[in-house]
């Protein structure tokens, strides 16, 4: 519940806690926040890459673009947390806040900040603190089917390349990402593609695909990712670019940014004069958007939406985090000192209501309202054992900061490419995470300047990391983690269900589900999987068991069966293959070749399952199985005790 909303400058007051702890705030000068606590855990405040638990730290809510071993930078800041005490706050701002979190909690925040106190569990917490900022719509089911991606397929034959390679080893998919799509100018234009500059929108009409070496027929390469049911995914990225010399210059680009100068529709300075993004920053030179104006919006998207009528089912928004100045002046009258975190937050927002809900958004940037957007991922990180540990930090922040559905690269983005058992550990982790995709920077390594990369392909597809390293046997080792991906496609449709139903991301800390277990008080590497799966990653070079704790109840290994008791310390065995763990009286639903099977774990429980667009009710008893509600006859039931 909201126990209170501070609006003023001075204030004090106590008795907001649970759990039998008393918590007292003040604030003083309007700008510093002072709050009294017994807690042993603070979470949220965005993706962090350093700490899931963030007492002890130091805290700076500011977007940052970060290249790789992000550390306590963020591309997705929130000024919220919340604890195990039974309290959280959330300062509604878009300006830099400063979070410390020792014995005693300081805040330094603007003085014109409200600050609500949230009162509850965890659970209720988060609750109240997606209904203030925002809360997901469902996502389309292919989303949690399986993304494939490379910065190096620029051309349509590379993606029928793969779509064979697809089928040549067996592997299933769901979502074909690109992302050297365009003519690399105006972010919009099919790369090689004829056209003659014009002012306004723009209609598949006007493009002469015949021309491109590139892309000679787009729209029938979408119908035939349909047909092989594949989603198409296009990338983008929020600016009107500045061209170097030695590049093809574009009319349209030219005739683009002229009109969003004329019409202010470009992020301007409090000068009246075009901002630029700021030299030594990524697309230095350029101008960007300003998606807090309407006429900003409806020019924008003017130019795109051929894209969702030839096909495109949505988009990869990259960037957003270029507000480096203070001296700036949107559409909505806000400064470039709310814009350094709310920029990135209004791109996507305007997205987001551009695609709409049967289309999907990946993003890697965002502020308040972050819960909002369909998926975020974790952004660029190395391939490194260290950067896998840091990744799974970064989704269970952004879990406990509203984010429901997130991912990751498998085996890393940058840098020379993950050995076999990097990305073996990468691809299991991912086969139980929200969304399951691998990616990899372009051809030859780009960033060879910021850190090691290899010559020539740097792909992260099975095959080619099995090529590299000469292990033909890993594509088949690989295949197996994919194939048990699409196997539980009813239990990821059925736990994103609950997610947005309920409020609760699909990867939970276990202090966030067991909150009065105080031994998952210092658990950081494990989670939850939806309400029914326990997962434990392998997250040491060469890994294959673990000490994995297992809460109260009883369990049972995923891979095995067998029975372990809660509230200890369990070591996983290479029987296994994975730590996965189902908890007494759940169900999993599986299906394979079109053949579903429904393991019911325990003696007897009773549990709800989706089945076809809605929900059943199951209960069993040793080996009884009781059906409601016209539960489907072709199920298999598998018991498990």
């Amino acid at each position: 519940m909201i126990a209170e909303i501070i609006r003023g400058k001075v204030y004090a007051g106590d008795g907001f806690g649970s759990r039998g702890k008393s918590v007292a705030i003040e604030r003083k000068d309007g700008s510093q926040l002072t709050i009294r606590a017994q807690y042993e855990i603070a979470c949220g405040m965005g993706e962090k890459f350093d700490f899931l638990n963030q007492k002890g730290q130091r805290t700076v809510n500011q977007v940052v673009e970060k290249f790789c071993n992000q550390g306590k930078d963020s591309y997705f800041v929130t000024p919220f947390f919340m604890t195990e005490a039974g309290f959280g706050i959330y300062v509604e701002t878009r300006e830099r806040t400063v979070f410390s979190f020792q014995e005693i909690i300081r805040c330094t925040i603007p003085e014109a900040a409200a600050v609500y106190v949230l009162t509850g569990s965890m659970q209720e917490i988060l609750h109240d603190y997606l209904g203030l900022t925002g809360r997901p719509a469902p996502l389309p089911e292919y989303a949690f089917g399986i993304w494939i991606s490379a910065n190096r397929w620029n051309c349509q034959r590379d993606v029928e390349e793969q779509t064979a390679l697809l089928k040549k080893y067996g592997f299933p998919a769901s979502v074909l990402v690109l992302e050297a799509w365009s003519d690399e100018a105006t972010f919009y234009i099919w790369n090689g593609t004829g056209y003659e500059a014009k002012p306004g929108g723009a209609r598949y009409e006007d493009f002469d695909f015949g021309e491109s070496a590139y892309w000679p027929d787009p729209k029938g390469m979408i119908e035939r990712l349909h047909g092989e049911g594949l989603k198409l995914v296009l990338w983008q990225i929020p600016v009107w670019k500045k061209q170097e010399p030695e590049e093809q210059i574009s009319p349209q680009l030219a005739l683009d940014k002229a009109y969003a100068v004329k019409e202010r529709l470009c992020v301007m300075k409090e000068d009246g004069t075009p901002y630029e993004i700021p030299e030594g920053n990524w697309f230095a030179g350029s101008l960007i958007p300003d998606f807090t104006g309407e006429e900003t919006k409806k020019f924008w998207f003017e130019k795109r939406k051929y894209l969702l009528d030839m096909g495109v089912d949505g988009f990869k928004t990259d960037g957003g985090e270029f507000i480096y100045r203070e001296d700036i002046r949107f559409a909505n009258g806000e400064s470039g000192k709310q814009g350094k975190n709310g920029y990135c937050q209004d791109y996507i927002d305007a997205y987001r209501d551009f695609v709409g809900e049967e289309k999907v958004l990946f993003s890697r940037a965002g502020y308040i309202g972050a819960g909002r957007t369909p998926i975020l991922w974790a952004g660029d990180h190395q391939s490194t054992n260290e950067e896998l540990k840091n990744v799974l930090t970064a989704g269970l922040s952004a879990a406990m900061s509203g984010i429901l559905f997130w991912s990751f690269d498998i085996g890393g983005f940058a840098g020379r490419l993950p050995d076999p058992d990097l990305y073996l550990r990468s691809t299991q982790m991912a086969c139980f995470s929200p969304v399951m995709q691998w990616h990899s920077e372009p051809e030859g390594g780009q960033f060879q300047e910021l850190m090691p990369g290899i010559s020539g392909n740097n792909e992260r597809s099975p095959w080619n990391i099995a090529r590299v390293y000469g292990q033909p046997e890993l594509i088949d080792e690989i295949r197996y983690w994919h194939l048990l991906r699409m196997e539980l496609q009813l239990y990821l449709y059925e736990t994103a269900e609950e997610a947005v139903r309920e409020d609760k991301p699909m990867m939970r800390p276990l202090f966030y589900v067991f909150q009065e277990d105080e031994n998952c008080f210092g658990v950081s590497d494990e989670y939850m999987f939806g309400s029914r799966m326990l997962v434990a990653p392998l997250l040491e070079v060469c890994q294959k068991t673990r000490d994995v704790y297992l809460p109260e109840g009883n369990w049972y290994g995923f891979f095995t069966g067998k029975k372990y008791a809660g509230n200890s310390v369990h070591h996983s065995d290479r029987e296994e293959k994975f730590p996965v763990y189902v908890r007494e009286g759940s169900v999993i639903l599986r299906e394979k070749e079109g053949k579903r099977r429904g393991y019911l774990y325990g003696e007897k429980g009773r549990s709800t399952v989706r089945m076809g667009q809605g929900n059943q009710e199951i209960a069993w008893e040793c080996g009884e199985v009781v059906k409601k509600g016209g539960m489907d006859r072709e199920t298999e039931w598998i018991f498990v005790f």
